[in-house]
């Protein structure tokens, strides 16, 4: 029998996410919307994020046997759609930072405890990142015969030298944008050893960790942000247009060698997928709830309200369903993800299904609800137009849907062995 009740535990980490969201997520809009620019509005979060921190949700994205407290993928995405009911600009940057710790969790090895320290303490506002995407693109980053990723590093002596350029990266620049506590950095050996001895582009692919004290102990200039982008949406973010010029990082400091970078990457943003899916899902609740109570409430020069009209009831009846399409997508992604049913490699198929639909969804979901208002919410004191801003990003960030995630689909699709309901039907 498929039984969608939640145990114990998993109840206790969506109220405590629940509680959370409400008592210091629900009033973050009021702190950044009045400030003029974006580094103004992120910069507002961060006692938001100290709270975060103080009640254990950066710790929970940590596993125990390392000293952080996480449960399963699926109570991170309940966790997920909690906060982002409530203010997904707020939510992101808490949530970046688990992306940007997964390809250290996931290439753990003794000898890398330092870099996970500030992560583990119940105070202050560690900022990590995934510093992946590049001002060219990076969807075809592992084409053979394509340029391929344009930040760089080889090595020299006892150290690694790193130049490129990064954008799009949430928290690559710290709170003060003079570095985050812990970056990990994609990039593309040039070592003549290696590149002759390469045979398809992923054998190049490298992650460095780069973390605050190696940037203040470098030359001036080796760290700079370029540009802070202007949202339209999720707009107290941070995803800075960076450079590194020739920054030098300790030997210590190469997470994955050339050749074992890619799979730790692709890794990172299956298992991140699943949480995007979780993102489309709280986001349409909060866009069923203001639709919902605008059609109760308003009789727009009518006599009744108009939920009682039928073109009205069809849109909210449409939003609900992909609500609750989404969350059971998301739900099962994350479990077959970690548990199957499938082989390995097939397993990935539900998590990349849960953040194409789920992020399409949230952005249809959003134009239902403002087809169903109507003018009135084309203004910026209703919620509608901010809901459609802040879900326009989700399928296209994280991989984009068009450019990576369904090509993910498509070669699993002609892979030899492909079973189509393998992961989806014990």
């Amino acid at each position: 029998m498929v039984d969608f009740t939640l145990s114990p535990a998993e109840a206790t980490v969506r109220d405590t996410a629940r509680v959370f969201a409400k008592q210091h997520l629900s009033g973050a809009k009021a702190l950044y919307c009045v400030l003029p620019s974006n580094v103004d509005r992120f910069q507002a979060m961060r006692p938001i994020y100290e709270e975060a921190v103080r009640l254990g949700l950066v710790r929970a994205m940590i596993p125990p046997a390392l000293g952080g407290s996480s449960g399963s993928l699926l109570e991170m995405t309940l966790t997920v759609e909690e906060c982002y009911a409530v203010d997904p600009t707020a939510s992101l940057t808490i949530f970046a930072t688990g992306l940007g710790l997964t390809p250290l969790l996931s290439a753990w090895r003794p000898g890398l405890e330092e870099f996970l320290q500030p992560f583990l303490k119940p105070e202050g506002a560690p900022l990590a990142s995934l510093v992946f995407s590049e001002p060219g693109g990076v969807a075809n980053w592992l084409e053979p015969g394509a340029p391929g990723l344009q930040t760089t590093a080889h090595r020299e002596g006892d150290e690694w030298v790193l130049s490129g350029e990064k954008i799009w990266a949430t928290n690559s620049a710290g709170w003060d944008f003079r570095g985050p506590d812990l970056g990990c950095v994609v990039c593309r050996c040039t070592d003549a050893d290696i590149v002759k001895s390469a045979t398809t582009p992923a054998d190049l692919i490298m992650i460095l960790i780069v973390t605050r004290d190696d940037i203040e102990r470098a030359r001036t200039g080796s760290f700079e942000v370029l540009r802070h982008p202007d949202m339209p949406g999720h707009t107290a973010v941070s995803g800075p247009h960076i450079r590194f010029d020739q920054l030098r990082l300790p030997a210590k400091n190469l997470l994955c060698p050339p050749g074992t970078g890619a799979p730790i990457v692709n890794g990172a943003f299956t298992m991140s997928a699943c949480l995007v899916g979780a993102m489309g899902t709280g986001l349409q609740r909060a866009i069923f709830d203001a639709a919902l109570t605008f059609a109760r409430t308003q009789t727009r020069g009518g006599s009744v309200p108009i939920i009682q009209h039928q073109s009205v009831a069809n849109l909210l009846i449409d939003i609900k369903m992909r609500t609750e399409t989404s969350r059971y997508l998301t739900w099962k992604s994350a479990h077959c993800l970690v548990s199957g049913p499938g082989m390995p490699d097939q397993r990935r198929e539900l998590a990349l299904e849960a953040k194409i639909y789920c992020s399409d969804a949230a952005v249809k979901s959003a134009m239902d609800a403002i087809n169903l208002v109507g003018i009135s919410a084309y203004d910026t004191a209703a919620p509608f137009t901010s809901f459609l801003n802040d879900a326009m990003v989700l399928p296209i960030f994280d991989g984009g849907n068009v450019g990576i995630r369904r090509r993910d689909l498509q070669s699993l699709f002609m892979s030899a062995n492909y079973d189509p309901w393998a992961t989806s039907v014990e």
